[in-house]
């Protein structure tokens, strides 16, 4: 089986002088690298103390679910004759908190918006979304249901 390998540097940044002496004498700030790319500044969900102005985990793991499907469904689009020439996704997530305060993922529905070239592939898109679904690496780690509410048109 084909392996790979992926590599994150996260560095905290929110270290106010006194460490972490206090719950709320910290931020959640924090750095996201991965190889020379552009830095993510990244923070925890305002829920939790996190600055709202920055991406947070929750956000982020969104987005990667939703691209994921969207590579895949590119991919799979054109490998079945079908003319992509506009995707979008409004993603949403409903994420549960435990008593102990830990917290899980509890659904996820993907809204992607979909433009076709012509009518006649309108058809496959649904078939196609399932198979992307299928494929998706982010989608295959997740131990809840990712569901799909696509619309699709044409130019």
């Amino acid at each position: 089986m084909k392996q790979h390998f992926y590599q994150a540097k996260i560095t905290w940044t929110g270290n106010q002088g006194s460490g972490t002496s206090g719950y709320r004498d910290y931020t959640r700030d924090h750095d996201v690298e991965v190889g020379e790319k552009k830095i993510i500044l990244a923070s925890s969900d305002p829920a939790f103390l996190g600055n709202p102005e920055l991406h947070n985990p929750e956000e982020l793991f969104l987005a990667s679910l939703s691209s994921c499907h969207m590579l895949w469904f590119l991919h799979l689009c054109s490998t079945k004759g079908v003319v992509v020439v506009n995707y979008q996704d409004n993603a949403e997530g409903v994420m549960e908190e435990s008593k102990n305060g830990s917290a899980r993922f509890k659904e996820v529905t993907l809204h992607p918006q979909v433009t076709v070239a012509e009518e006649r592939m309108i058809e496959k898109v649904d078939s196609i979304h399932s198979k992307a679904n299928r494929m998706c690496f982010i989608a295959n780690s997740c131990n809840f249901p990712v569901k799909h509410i696509p619309i699709v048109e044409t130019e």
